[in-house]
């Protein structure tokens, strides 16, 4: 009975796996479709770039600014 139970779980499993992958495929083809040009690649640098932005925002804000402003020679 155990062989025939993992058997069962494998195939939910690949079942949910087939789900997900085109639930991503889906979701990938729609943000190509509004101007994401690499879909889920442009969203996630985008979210990327967008995390880095708010902690070097709050790196600041918890450190404070520097008293001379950078790029300005003396």
């Amino acid at each position: 009975m155990e062989n025939e139970d993992l058997h069962e779980r494998i195939a939910q499993l690949e079942f949910q796996n087939d789900q997900l992958t085109a639930e991503l495929e889906y979701i990938d083809q729609l943000l190509r479709s509004v101007g994401f040009a690499d879909g889920l690649q442009s969203v996630k640098a985008a979210a990327q770039e967008l995390s880095e932005y708010e902690q070097n925002q709050n790196r600041i804000f918890e450190e404070g600014m520097p008293e001379d402003p950078p790029g300005l020679d003396g």
